[in-house]
């Protein structure tokens, strides 16, 4: 699995990434880590520091983030999160 793109959304601190497969069929949206403690992928995805959303939905997740953490990073480290997950 890989990220084929991220996408803007309105919001300046949440992005769209777009797979290359889908992931689930039934919308999965967290607010915290404690809610994703059932879901893997959602889990690793709150490992990636200053992520404090996860919303997944077909072959696409969006990942919302702390304002005062940079996109760079957590791009970087949302990328490491869908090549490594295995499901």
């Amino acid at each position: 699995m890989r990220v084929v793109e991220f996408e803007a959304t309105p919001n300046p601190n949440a992005v769209k990434c777009v797979l290359d497969t889908t992931i689930s069929e039934k919308a999965r949206s967290y607010f915290n880590p404690a809610a994703a403690a059932g879901d893997d992928f959602a889990r690793k995805l709150f490992e990636v520091p200053g992520v404090t959303n996860v919303l997944i939905l077909g072959d696409w997740f969006t990942v919302s983030k702390e304002p005062s953490v940079s996109w760079v990073s957590v791009k970087a480290g949302v990328k490491r999160v869908v090549e490594g997950f295995a499901g």
